[in-house]
């Protein structure tokens, strides 16, 4: 069946890095736009970061200049770079992928994709 699996994921002191991986079995992940997205307790998921089949990106706001997506598309592997980690950056890490025609295509919104991962955790705190 289709899945993705991330890893990754600890605990780590603020301003440490961390680097996620996001692998995909069942599909070729070529065909699709992959995205980052995190939930913290009691708040909704948010976007993080996408990366479309053409190779542009986006990134939230909260995460710009310290988190990279990026692919390997040999590996059929989704990454998330992540830098300078906060304690705000606290947070179950999912990836996700929606099946797109369109090469740019690169949102943030959840409800674009239809394949999720199972959640990594990251934990930011001294």
């Amino acid at each position: 069946q289709l899945q993705l699996v991330e890893s990754g994921g600890g605990l780590v002191q603020p301003g440490g890095s961390l680097r996620l991986s996001c692998a995909a079995s069942g599909f070729t992940l070529d065909g699709y736009a992959r995205g980052w997205f995190r939930q913290a307790p009691g708040k909704e998921r948010e976007g993080v970061s996408c990366i479309s089949r053409s190779g542009s990106t986006t990134y939230a706001d909260s995460v710009k200049g310290r988190f990279t997506i990026s692919r390997d598309n040999a590996k059929n592997t989704v990454y998330l770079q992540m830098n300078s980690l906060k304690p705000e950056d606290t947070s179950i890490y999912y990836c996700a992928a929606v099946f797109t025609t369109v090469q740019a295509m690169c949102v943030i919104g959840p409800r674009p994709y239809g394949y999720w991962g199972q959640g990594t955790q990251v934990t930011v705190s001294s």
